[in-house]
C-alpha cells in the first residue's frame, strides 16, 4: 500500500568555503563552495490529501504562504508532474532564518523528496534537482544529498568526502541578506579559482566575509568570541551564522556552554550524507 504520511528532517548545511570567482551575464556570481550537512534539523510532516490543495498548516511570521518555498515547492512539482492529489503539510521551524544555513532551500528540497514518494512520481534525482534549481541556487545540494564541491551558481555538485568534525554554530541577533552582500560595491568578485585538492589543504576563505563584517559588526563579534575556543572559525554563507570547528563532542559543548551566556549557540556533527536520506532509508521509514 503506498504512504500516504511521512515525516522527514529538512537539515541545516555549512559552508565550508566560498569563493567568488566571477561575475555572470544573468547578474549571477560564479561560485566554488564546499557543502556539508550537520545535524540540526527543521520537521516536516506531510498528508496526501484529494482535494487537491496545497496546505500550509501554519506559516512563517512575515512570510505569506504563496512565497513560502514550502508550498512553491510542492505547487511547482504538482505543476510540473500534473498530480491531482494535494497535501498538508505541518513544518516545525528549527532552524533560524537568514543565517546561512539553508532553513528555507532545505525545507524546499525534503518537500520535492517527500512528495515525488508520496505522490508516486518516481522523478529521479536530477529531475527534482532541476526543478529545486527554479526555486533558489542552494536547493539542489539538499536533494543532491552528499557533502559536494559545488561550482557555478552552487549547482555543479561533485561528491567530497570529509571529515566529520563537531561545530559550534553561534546565531547572531542579525539577519544579513544575500542581495545586499553580493550586491555590495566592495565585494571582490573576480578572485582566483582553486581546486579540490587546495581546499582539503586547508584553503577555508569567505569571500563574503569582510563585507559581512563591515555591514554586520556583531559577526565579527561573534567570530572573535568563538576564536577563544577554536583556532578554525568560519561564516557560513553569507551568514550571518559563524562556526568553529572541533575535534570531538565534549570539546564543543564545552566552547557552547561557555558562550550561551551571551549568545544563541548550538552543538552539531558534521555529516556527509544528508539526514534527509538517512530517514527515508532508516529502519522506521514509512515507505
Amino acid at each position: 500500500m503506498k504512504a500516504s504520511y511521512l515525516r522527514l528532517p529538512a537539515p541545516a548545511k555549512l559552508n565550508l568555503t566560498l569563493r567568488i570567482v566571477g561575475r555572470r551575464a544573468d547578474g549571477y556570481h560564479d561560485l566554488q563552495t564546499v557543502f556539508q550537512f550537520v545535524d540540526l534539523c527543521d520537521w516536516l510532516e506531510f498528508r496526501v490529501n484529494v482535494s487537491g490543495d496545497v496546505l500550509l498548516r501554519e506559516s512563517l511570521p512575515g512570510v505569506p504562504p504563496e512565497q513560502n518555498l514550502i508550498v512553491r515547492a510542492a505547487r511547482l512539482l504538482k505543476d510540473y508532474a500534473g498530480v491531482s492529489a494535494g497535501v498538508d503539510i505541518a513544518v516545525e521551524k528549527k532552524l533560524p532564518m537568514g543565517g546561512g544555513l539553508g532553513g528555507g532551500s532545505s525545507d524546499a528540497a525534503t518537500t520535492l523528496v517527500a512528495l515525488n514518494r508520496l505522490w508516486g512520481l518516481d522523478l529521479d534525482r536530477d529531475a527534482l534537482m532541476s526543478l529545486g534549481l527554479r526555486l533558489g541556487a542552494d536547493v539542489p545540494i539538499f536533494v543532491f544529498g552528499r557533502s559536494a564541491w559545488a561550482e557555478g551558481v552552487g549547482e555543479r555538485l561533485q561528491v567530497v568526502e570529509l571529515p566529520e568534525p563537531w561545530y559550534v554554530i553561534v546565531v547572531p541577533p542579525c539577519q544579513v541578506s544575500t542581495a545586499e552582500i553580493f550586491g555590495a560595491p566592495d565585494l571582490t568578485r573576480d578572485n582566483k579559482p582553486i581546486k579540490i585538492a587546495d581546499f582539503l589543504a586547508g584553503s577555508h576563505e569567505n569571500h563574503c566575509l569582510d563585507v559581512v563584517v563591515r555591514k554586520y559588526p556583531v559577526v565579527g563579534e561573534a567570530m572573535r568570541q568563538l576564536g577563544a575556543y577554536s583556532q578554525d572559525v568560519r561564516l557560513t554563507g553569507t551568514g550571518a551564522c559563524v562556526y568553529s570547528v572541533h575535534g570531538s563532542e565534549s570539546e564543543a559543548r564545552a566552547a557552547c556552554a561557555a558562550l550561551s551566556g551571551g549568545w544563541v549557540a548550538m552543538v552539531a556533527s558534521g555529516c556527509n550524507r544528508s539526514p534527509l536520506y538517512e530517514a527515508l532509508s532508516g529502519p522506521h521509514s514509512c515507505i
